[in-house]
């Protein structure tokens, strides 16, 4: 059977459903057969099976394209992310359990409406760059067969590059979400830290981990970091974060290392399509490139392996790899292992000099839009890969292992072909919190706009627009009632700067009050949701006083339904002024 032609964007998959020209089961159907004759068993380790979708498959036969903004959307999941009711091995068979809960980041897409098509193959225990250390063998590489898929998120590039799903889920510690993604042509989002939740996540470095994301298009992935961002009250290094301003002005100003500073480790290909597209981009009138100084960022990558950081690694999964030590890997084993030898003097020692990096990075990050950076210095072979398994990992990470631990956000995007014709790519990175703005001078570099609305979905009339500013916002007390009405979480919003917030401590549970005021108000963090009309009276009837749905009004002047507050609680003994804050998360963090 010939690949799937599945529509390039999530919009175009959503007009397909649309029109009548596709159906979910009958792309499903396509997409099993399609993996079954594509005979890479080192792809997914573990591909859904009929009754296995099924369930996600009904829920979907009750709701309509307009409903859920990833009606659908097939997806890939890097197992050692939980699916609730399937095994997660972190490839590693003897490690294997079966949650009973999807992770949480799993279950935003689920409940917008995507569809999982599987568990895909890693890098044991997302340790590593290259994609071949897995005791289920090695997905092949779609572009470049002789060469390796890059890791650890191996599996989960592959099966967006093979057509068997519109975006998948990868991880990034040290680069798994952007090696492979410059390997197979892909966009690879790296969140800043703490953007998307991790809980249910199979832990590398809990402290640097982040969720990635693989797609083939920026509107795409622009809509999926707003669907899937956002505070895990179970997490406890999820931020609650105002994502930057993504508007750029003309010329652009991109950081580039100076020339001395890049290494490619004898990979010439590399070598010359860096410079290649470093030269384009010097020549357009709307983009101004500054040399910067990369070695602040050189000495930070070197402390991810060769510094302390090793034993968070080793306080992840040392014990289990001890007990089980012919269930591991080799070269996984001796990495992690190696993690039980620095003392606690030698982790405080290279927080100290990762801290003056951190401010050298800084200075030089500062007034850039983004810096630009080869993905990789080069792309191995198999064979290569084979003979010096460590060493060309580590160059892989050249590029790649500072970014969480200087507190980055990165988006690494395709950027042509070598002279041999092998997948190229380029990676630009910002300070945290830049992660909107990112996709805005990737889409200026690669000559792509962005829909202004690429973040919503077209609301038909059977649905209420509404904000939500307190205790009904995610992974908070009172989200229930939006969610068992079917309510649909869109994106996160600020008011305009004319509302006071209040606690109402008499409440239980305490909950914000958004008093709107003629002067001295600020703009408060909200959430955007939907709820079916249908739903809208219920919801109302367990709105308790002295809160109500009214008219607010958003920070870019358009207005919406959502909860206002009576005046007359600012008289009240029981109630705080906590505008100060401009959100209610911020304010629960403080107490």
């Amino acid at each position: 059977m010939s690949k799937t032609h599945l529509p390039l964007t999530i919009p175009a998959l959503r007009q397909a459903y649309h029109s009548g020209a596709l159906t979910v089961r009958s792309l499903m159907q396509q997409l099993d057969e399609q993996y079954r004759t594509l005979a890479d068993p080192a792809l997914f380790i573990h591909w859904l099976q009929p009754d296995e979708l099924e369930p996600y498959l009904r829920r979907l036969d009750t709701r309509s394209v307009a409903d859920l903004p990833l009606y659908g959307v097939p997806f890939a999941i890097k197992d050692n992310i939980d699916l609730a009711g399937i095994p997660t091995t972190a490839a590693c068979p003897a490690y294997a359990y079966t949650p009973t809960r999807s992770a949480t980041v799993v279950q935003r897409l689920i409940d917008a409406g995507a569809i999982p098509v599987g568990k895909t193959n890693l890098d044991q225990f997302a340790t590593g760059l290259v994609g071949v250390r897995s005791p289920y063998g090695v997905p092949r590489n779609p572009l470049a067969p002789d060469r390796i898929p890059g890791g650890s998120s191996s599996g989960s590039a592959v099966a967006v590059a093979q057509n068997l799903a519109v975006f998948s889920l990868g991880t990034d510690t040290a680069g798994s979400g952007r090696v492979p993604a410059a390997f197979n042509e892909l966009m690879g989002v790296k969140p800043t830290r703490g953007l998307l939740s991790t809980v249910g996540v199979v832990p590398a470095c809990r402290s640097l981990d982040c969720v990635s994301i693989f797609t083939t298009h920026l509107t795409d992935a622009q809509l999926l970091l707003d669907i899937t961002m956002g505070p895990d009250t179970e997490d406890p290094f999820s931020r609650s974060m105002v994502s930057m301003d993504s508007n750029s002005g003309i010329p652009m100003r991109i950081g580039v290392p100076e020339s001395e500073m890049l290494e490619f480790f004898g990979d010439a290909g590399y070598a010359a399509a860096f410079e290649s597209y470093r030269s384009a981009l010097a020549h357009r009138p709307d983009i101004t490139l500054e040399r910067i100084d990369f070695a602040p960022f050189r000495e930070a990558a070197a402390l991810l392996y060769q510094g302390p950081w090793i034993a968070e690694r080793a306080a992840a999964v040392g014990e289990f790899i001890q007990a089980n030590p012919e269930a591991v890997h080799p070269i996984t084993r001796e990495i992690i292992l190696g993690g039980f030898r620095p003392s606690a003097v030698d982790t405080f020692q290279a927080l100290y000099q990762l801290q003056a990096l951190k401010r050298a990075a800084n200075a030089e990050l500062e007034g850039l839009d983004a810096i630009l950076i080869p993905t990789a210095g080069g792309f191995p072979t198999l064979e290569a890969v084979a003979a010096e398994p460590i060493s060309l990992n580590t160059q892989l990470g050249n590029y790649t292992n500072f970014m969480n631990l200087l507190d980055c956000a990165a988006l690494a995007i395709p950027a042509g072909r070598t002279a041999t014709g092998l997948p190229f790519g380029v990676t630009l990175f910002a300070p945290a919190g830049h992660d909107p703005k990112l996709i805005t001078v990737a889409a200026r570099l690669r000559g792509e706009s962005i829909p202004a609305d690429a973040n919503t979905m077209s609301a038909p009339s059977t649905w209420l627009d509404l904000v939500v500013c307190g205790a009904h916002m995610r992974g908070l007390p009172l989200n229930h009632q939006l969610t068992r009405l079917d309510g649909t979480f869109v994106r996160e919003v600020t008011s305009a700067p004319c509302y006071e917030l209040y606690c109402l401590h008499h409440k239980d549970p305490i909950r914000p009050g958004m008093v709107r005021c003629s002067g001295g108000g600020a703009t408060i963090q909200m959430e955007h949701w939907r709820l079916p009309i249908e739903n809208v009276g219920r919801f109302l009837a367990e709105i308790q006083e002295p809160l109500g749905l009214g008219s607010v009004e958003l920070a870019d002047g358009t207005w919406m339904h959502g909860f206002t507050c009576d005046a007359s609680v600012t008289t009240l003994p029981t109630t705080e002024t906590i505008t100060a804050h401009a959100s209610w998360r911020q304010y629960l963090a403080s107490r």
